[in-house]
């Protein structure tokens, strides 16, 4: 695996792609440090980016405030000409997007096509959108007068993006906020810079004008202060954890931001013993599995009721001791590192606890060792709720499974958690189906399927899971105000 990533990265058509320049108010900017980006499966360097600091922050919102007068005045008809024209040269460029995107993050590099296919979905979606943004007229208790609500755009926006979906998440975010018109200012995760700024330079290729879209990358903490400091930028959306969510909800509230916020997961996966159990278990495979459990979409508790629990442990197990475990370069590969080595060793935390605790442990045997950030894809069946993984955010290859008796029990345990963000239902009876969906407290609920995520549908969490929406007729709102005018003495 060793000096896999750099091979791929000298062969791109774009070498730019992996010049690791900043764009500041439509100038590429080297920097006078620059900070390493690694290969998250070896820890080989790949490329060096610029170290952007908060003096550069501040002249990007200053640039995105003057490009603001004029992008929001565009035609919603233009900016869609535009944003369509940027998802085109995303798909154009899509295997050198998926190479950056694999290299940085890890992920099986047929993950990271279908994640350059998701994004660029999310920009056409808002390029229409935009066009949608419609107001209203309320019938007037005033005699003589019109009364009408226009939807405005709230200003500069800025986008704080994560690791496991580095281009999707900027795409889903920008896309929205462009379409309404705002300026937005992204500041992606410092491990995954590489595939943010292929995607700026292709924003730039597409026509977006200058100050209207802009990436910076360096420490967390010192970008975000002057977005959350400053009163011009009106608009805040995050993807992450938490714990992060709720110190940049704090600190947005000094100027009372708009802020959406897609936060941590803990989803509960129910099956009942009416359903077919390969159907189950396949479900199963897919909502743990995808992005090398690195997703906040991942199934975290499986629910299996008492029926079926020996019969799916069994089918469960042997598929998941199928999966590859590689470098997500590697054609076979199913399973990639961990992108950080901090969740690994949550993950080995985990698992140790449970074990401790009575658990038992299958994992899938691979013919060769790997690097301190690959965890093998791991079941621990007999779990309670007393253990780790029954109460926090896994993010990981690591399937707990818990056995249930009836549908109130399990319906009250997967509520106990704080986060809310999906929950997933495996019944053939219509009426269990209603009733768990009406009654499980989760933003987003999939019956009997593992895949419901796309443009369309609003993406977005209950409780600590988050605040607003993506995706949808309800993403673009996050971008926009609502404004109400009263016109008098219209009506004689």
């Amino acid at each position: 695996m060793v000096g896999l990533a750099k091979r791929h990265l000298e062969n791109l058509r774009r070498r730019e792609f992996v010049a690791g320049d900043a764009l500041i108010d439509g100038r590429w900017i080297e920097g006078d440090h620059r900070d390493v980006v690694v290969d998250p499966a070896t820890g080989d360097m790949i490329a060096e980016v610029a170290r952007c600091g908060a003096a550069d922050m501040n002249l990007a919102i200053d640039a995105a405030e003057r490009s603001l007068a004029k992008w929001r005045e565009l035609l919603p008809e233009r900016r869609g000409e535009i944003l369509r024209s940027w998802a085109s040269l995303m798909l154009a460029y899509s295997e050198e997007l998926a190479v950056l995107v694999t290299c940085e993050q890890g992920k099986p590099l047929a993950e990271a096509r279908h994640e350059i296919g998701y994004g660029a979905s999310f920009l056409q979606w808002f390029a229409a959108e935009g066009e949608r943004a419609y107001g209203e007229t309320i019938p007037s208790h005033k005699p003589g007068s019109v009364l009408q609500v226009r939807m405005q755009p709230i200003g500069v926006a800025a986008a704080i993006t994560p690791w496991n979906f580095p281009v999707a998440m900027i795409a889903r975010k920008a896309g929205a906020a462009l379409a309404a018109g705002c300026p937005v200012v992204v500041k992606p995760a410092p491990e995954t810079p590489l595939s943010a700024l292929a995607l700026a330079r292709l924003a730039e290729e597409a026509g977006i004008p200058r100050g209207v879209f802009q990436v910076l990358v360096g420490d967390p903490i010192e970008l975000s202060a002057p977005l959350l400091r400053e009163p011009r930028v009106r608009a805040l959306s995050f993807t992450g954890s938490t714990e992060v969510g709720q110190l940049l909800l704090e600190g947005a509230a000094q100027t009372v931001k708009k802020v959406s916020l897609e936060l941590g997961g803990h989803a509960p996966f129910i099956v009942f013993d009416d359903v077919d159990l390969d159907k189950a278990v396949k479900g199963a495979m897919a909502a743990k599995f995808a992005t090398s459990g690195q997703d906040c979409l991942a199934a975290n508790r499986i629910y299996v009721q008492a029926g079926i629990y020996d019969a799916f442990i069994e089918k469960f197990a042997a598929a998941i001791t199928r999966l590859k475990v590689g470098h997500g370069l590697e054609a076979a590969t199913d399973i990639g590192p961990m992108t950080k080595s901090s969740v690994a060793a949550k993950c080995r935390a985990q698992i140790d606890d449970a074990a401790a605790k009575g658990a038992r442990v299958v994992s899938a045997k691979q013919d060769q060792s790997f690097g301190p950030n690959f965890i093998l894809p791991t079941l621990l069946s007999d779990v309670t709720d007393g253990m780790l993984i029954s109460s926090e955010e896994t993010f990981g290859p690591v399937a707990a499974v818990l056995p249930f008796d009836s549908e109130e029990e399990v319906l009250a345990r997967a509520n106990t958690s704080e986060m809310g963000l999906a929950a997933y239902v495996y019944t053939d009876s219509l009426r269990r189906a209603l009733r768990l969906s009406e009654n499980i407290e989760y933003g987003m609920v999939g019956v009997n399927t593992a895949s419901f995520t796309g443009p369309p549908i609003p993406f977005g969490g209950w409780k600590q899971s988050g605040l607003g929406r993506e995706g949808s007729r309800h993403g673009i709102q996050e971008y926009m105000e609502l404004k109400y005018v009263c016109f008098g003495d219209l009506v004689a």
